[in-house]
């Protein structure tokens, strides 16, 4: 069996490997295998070959992949809209019950209803926004 082909080989089990762990490393070795295969192709000693593949492997693992993790692993964009409001804390201006009421979140009043059906939260209190849906803000009270 020709050299190169059994590069070739190797990069397609290390790639069907990746797909299975997602670490990003078995990828790296796999494309190092395909340039490995292609040297092979062109007549490089086994030796030779050998140490491509050592050098392709180790300069993308240190230094390609801790690249694309960065890429991967970004935490989540800020939030906007009505959805930068959940999980704020809220005053009750008026009576929160199932039914309704109000609440102000960050100085505007939204009509409110509470997250537990049957509670009822009096005015004065300070509440956690659980979720918004339209222009309702279900709340849940903070003791």
């Amino acid at each position: 069996m020709e050299p190169w082909l059994i590069w070739l080989i190797v990069a397609a089990v290390l790639a069907a490997a990746e797909i299975f762990t997602l670490t990003a490393a078995l990828g790296m070795l796999s494309a190092a295998a395909l340039v490995t295969a292609g040297c092979a192709a062109l007549g490089l000693s086994p030796p030779f070959q050998f140490l491509v593949f050592a050098v392709v492997a180790t300069v993308s693992v240190l230094f390609v992949r801790p690249l694309a993790m960065r890429h991967v692993l970004q935490p989540p964009g800020a939030r906007f809209g009505v959805e930068a409001l959940v999980g704020r804390a809220a005053y009750v201006v008026s009576e929160v019950s199932g039914l309704g009421g109000r609440v102000r979140i960050d100085g505007e009043e939204w009509t409110a209803r509470a997250y537990d059906e049957t509670l009822v939260i009096p005015p004065g209190k300070t509440v956690d926004v659980i979720e918004i849906s339209g222009t309702t803000a279900f709340v849940y009270p903070r003791d």
